[in-house]
């Protein structure tokens, strides 16, 4: 099991709390360090203010050395496809081929309205969203030397040289994840080399994973060929007053984060991760939401890591 660092920054954090962070999961051994991708805080003041998602991976690229990076997910809603391929092809670059890249349709009205952003009707979202798969691919795919088109009902691109190219080719890692009935899969199985379900139970993410698996051999591809992985809040302590003193940082009940998260100590995290992993579960993303809490990493490093690895 690949154990990930995922972080929501829009709830109230710097870069340098961002950079203490990927720079304790990399010397602690995780998979990667992901953030979110939000402007706006959700039930909190979100202070000091929200930090812009491709700009905090760039400034990690080059503070960090061996840990994958990214996003879990993207917006489609914030960027065009084609500065966005230029983009995420620069921190590749800058990172030395060491980017993920999670992309979603967009669902947060409040903070398209708060910083000016269209948020349209949930299908044009969708539609867009398949556009801008399409559009960043074959800008990545397009050998050097040749242009790339595209005419879409929402972007349109003519003769593009297809630069700059990410260091991994032909391209980083598309993440997709998400729990709707059709337009998901579809997309996972056209595009997505893994598929995320966020915060569900074992059982659910079982039927998700198979929903996206039947979608893949619809379109003849092997669902092997994609990497499974979960969203979970993390909430790990060595003992009981440990747990209760995490869970109150976050605002949340102990038993109700050991019913939809990650929570408990040690040994019943491991165990519940084995419950993931019986269900096809190859890589869980632990949502950290209290930044300065480094030594919740240096536990689960010491403690879980070893036992699920």
């Amino acid at each position: 099991m690949d154990l990930r660092i995922f972080t929501e920054p829009q709830q109230g954090a710097t870069y340098a709390d961002l950079l203490a962070v990927a720079q304790t999961a990399e010397r602690l051994g995780y998979g990667a360090f992901f953030r979110s991708d939000h402007y706006l805080a959700m039930n909190s003041k979100g202070l000091p203010g929200p930090t812009d998602a491709w700009i905090t991976l760039a400034g990690l690229a080059r503070e960090t050395s061996t840990i994958r990076l990214g996003t879990l997910v993207t917006s489609a809603t914030f960027r065009h496809p084609g500065p966005l391929a230029i983009t995420v092809a620069q921190v590749d670059a800058m990172s030395g081929g060491r980017v993920d890249f999670g992309i979603g349709a967009g669902w947060y009205e409040e903070e398209h309205l708060a910083y000016g952003i269209p948020f349209p009707p949930l299908q044009e979202r969708f539609d867009k969203l398949e556009e801008s798969l399409a559009v960043i691919t074959g800008l990545w795919e397009t050998p050097v030397g040749k242009t790339f088109s595209y005419e879409g009902a929402h972007h349109r691109i003519l003769d593009s040289p297809a630069l700059a190219k990410p260091a991994q080719r032909p391209g980083p890692p598309i993440v997709i994840g998400g729990k709707g009935k059709r337009r998901t899969p579809a997309l996972a199985a056209r595009f997505a080399d893994e598929f995320n379900v966020p915060f569900e139970s074992a059982e659910e993410s079982a039927r998700l994973f198979a929903r996206v698996q039947d979608a893949c051999r619809a379109v003849d591809r092997d669902p092997a060929e994609l990497v499974w992985s979960n969203a979970l809040v993390l909430c790990c302590g060595r003992d009981e007053d440990e747990i209760a003193r995490r869970a109150a940082r976050l605002g949340r009940e102990v038993d109700e984060l050991r019913e939809n998260g990650l929570a408990g100590t040690p040994a019943e995290v491991v165990e519940k991760i084995g419950r993931y992993a019986e269900v096809g579960t190859q890589r869980i993303y632990l949502q950290i939401l209290d930044l300065a809490d480094l030594d919740h990493l240096e536990l689960v490093a010491q403690e879980v890591l070893p036992a699920v690895r």
